[in-house]
């Protein structure tokens, strides 16, 4: 019987539909590296999160591993040359919480044109201040997306429905203008956007790629969005372009500080700064994790999977 080690905790969909499939399923997500390593060499599959690195050393342990399946749409935490090399199937889940991230960028969207958090502020410290916290509606804004994949795709949609402005730019597609989303180039959302998101996988072309430079290169202040990767972005470096005025506001769902399974100490320095910000909003890295999508991320997976 073909082997899966679920090296993470994920809906128990995915084990129920492959047992029925006659895959032996083996939950080892208690178990450290040195432990893994002495038990998987029999493993057919592997399934994971992000609690571990599937590098060369781990994966030469499994001589017999025909897949990996990545619950979840980033694959930095795993070689995939060597998978290539192996003839291992790569899979990944981004179909399953693409409307999750989506609607979590709108709400972020929302809050920074209508000044959620300062408003609260203010009414916690006693003050009723309706002029100071006056918002501005979706129509008004340019939208720039970087990166046109499952949730650039799923995010521009969902705004063009509400009559905005979208311009998007990926490197690696063309041809699909649609509407009122316009496929555009890297120079034109430097001259148009007053909304930047980031969409894009974490991989040495786009680690740090929104840095200082970056946002001085916008002919408008911007307000910067954040679900992808912690380090598609610099923090240091967005602070600074939030004190000279070139960001007027961040949301951020992802940092830079972040350990490999997505955790930030919460008295780090960065974090405090961004925090005390009326300006910038933060949420604990739970764009694409909802109770709808943590279903959805397994059910696609057992479909790649069987199929």
């Amino acid at each position: 019987m073909k082997k899966v080690y679920f090296l993470d905790t994920v809906h128990p969909v995915l084990k129920e539909r492959l047992t029925q499939t006659n895959y032996k399923c083996i939950d080892v997500s208690e178990k450290n590296i040195k432990e893994l390593k002495l038990i998987i060499s029999d493993a057919y599959g592997i399934v994971l999160r992000s609690r571990f690195t599937l590098n060369h050393d781990f994966l030469s342990f499994c001589p017999q591993l025909k897949f990996v399946a990545r619950s979840g749409s980033g694959l930095e935490n795993i070689d995939l040359e060597y998978c290539r090399t192996k003839q291992i199937d790569v899979h990944s889940s981004p179909e399953g919480n693409r409307q999750a991230v989506a609607e979590h960028c709108l709400g972020f969207l929302l809050s920074l044109l209508n000044s959620f958090k300062m408003a609260h502020k203010d009414i916690n410290n006693g003050e009723w201040l309706r002029e100071k916290n006056r918002g501005l509606e979706l129509s008004s804004q340019c939208v720039g997306i970087i990166g046109y994949g499952n949730n650039g795709r799923a995010f521009a949609k969902l705004l063009s429905k509400h009559n905005v402005t979208v311009l998007a730019h990926d490197k690696y597609k063309t041809g699909f203008s649609e509407g009122a989303i316009k496929e555009c180039s890297l120079e034109d959302i430097f001259q148009k956007a007053t909304i930047i998101s980031f969409h894009v996988p974490l991989t040495y072309e786009t680690a740090y790629m929104a840095d200082y430079q970056f946002f001085k290169r916008f002919k408008n202040p911007v307000r910067v969005i954040n679900i992808s990767r912690g380090k598609v972005l610099k923090t240091k470096d967005l602070i600074k372009a939030l004190d000279e005025g070139f960001v007027f506001g961040a949301a951020l769902d992802v940092l830079d500080e972040e350990s490999k399974s997505f955790t930030v100490e919460t008295k780090n320095t960065v974090l405090l700064d961004l925090n005390k910000r009326s300006n910038v909003i933060i949420t604990p890295h739970v764009a694409g994790w909802t109770k709808e999508s943590y279903f959805k991320l397994s059910n696609v997976l057992a479909d790649k999977i069987i199929k």
